[in-house]
């Protein structure tokens, strides 16, 4: 199995006794502010340029260099421990509306402080957060776009503070959450589109509550295969699944609850193949079967609340285990 990164928070190298002053807060913060503003500087992705052109595509190779060079310094700032006076733990980072083709935040502690992705645009290349830690802060995606690409939260943790997805599109590109945990804090889909593209939560833990309420996922591949819900609310209330393709294959709900009430499952494929309903509360509740097919006809354990029973009507699709229904 593929381990995660190892931030090197844990390495403390002492101020050196030649340099008289460290760095105040107010002066990284100063730093930090220039950085940022200058990824908010208009930028031309690569698949915007005009075609054929030569010298538009050497001034694009040349500004995304320095781009991603600005990222790794912030990275590699926000690895290193509170204690350490080059540490940017706990600072602010404003990327509104910021242009990503890729870049790395792979290990990045965001430990405090408010960091804002709104509306940023992640177009292609590769994003990593692979590892990354968000344990106090109040990081916000709110209105961003995931059009292209691959954005990868492979093994973050979600312990702490506040992480709003809320109204984002996921319109194409891969959004990878493999082996995430979600284990303290908030972290909120509330009325996100997922339309077309590939949104992976395989193997996350769902230990606290996150909030996919009114969400849509619309044409996309959607993998929850081998999660696991131990605590908290996983919310799925009014969500919308159209024409794509949905996968709880092998999950694990052993506490918490997990609300599927309201949902509406609409021409879609719904794969809940081997999942165990075998703690906490499940609920399907007025959830609507319209076209498409829900398979739990493999799931074991509890007979979650609000599905048909013997003697009900049978929605065209929906096929459920002989024991859940004699």
């Amino acid at each position: 199995m593929t381990t995660p990164p190892q931030s090197d928070s844990a390495a403390y190298t002492p101020w050196p006794d030649s340099l008289t002053t460290p760095p105040t807060r107010e002066l990284r913060q100063t730093c930090i502010d220039v950085l940022c503003a200058y990824l908010r500087l208009p930028y031309t992705a690569e698949s915007d340029l005009p075609p054929d052109d030569a010298d538009a595509r050497h001034a694009y190779l040349s500004l995304r260099e320095v781009r991603h060079t600005i990222i790794r310094l912030i990275r590699d700032h926000l690895r290193l421990s509170p204690r350490d006076p080059r540490s940017w733990q706990g600072h602010d980072f404003d990327f509104t509306s910021v242009v990503f083709d890729g870049g790395d935040f792979t290990a990045a502690e965001f430990t405090g402080g408010t960091v804002s992705f709104n509306g940023a645009h992640f177009t292609g290349g590769t994003v990593d957060f692979v590892g990354a830690r968000f344990a106090g802060a109040t990081v916000n995606f709110t209105f961003a776009e995931f059009a292209g690409g691959t954005v990868n939260f492979t093994f973050a943790e979600f312990t702490g503070g506040t992480v709003d997805f809320s109204k984002v599109g996921f319109t194409g590109g891969t959004v990878n959450f493999t082996q995430a945990k979600f284990a303290g804090g908030t972290v909120d889909f509330t009325a996100t589109r997922f339309i077309g593209g590939s949104v992976e939560f395989i193997a996350a833990t769902f230990a606290d509550s996150v909030n996919f309420y009114a969400a849509e996922f619309h044409g996309a591949t959607v993998s929850f295969r081998k999660a696991e819900v131990t605590g908290g609310t996983v919310d799925f209330n009014m969500v919308r699944f159209v024409a794509g393709r949905v996968e709880f294959r092998q999950a694990k709900i052993g506490g918490g609850r997990v609300d599927f009430a309201k949902v509406g499952f609409l021409s879609s494929t719904v794969d809940f193949t081997k999942v165990g309903f075998h703690g906490g509360t499940v609920d399907f509740s007025e959830a609507e079967f319209h076209g498409g097919t829900v398979d739990l006809s493999r799931a074991s354990g509890a007979t979650p609340a609000g599905l048909p029973s013997s003697g009900m009507p049978w929605p065209p699709g929906l096929s459920l285990p002989p024991t859940w229904i004699s």
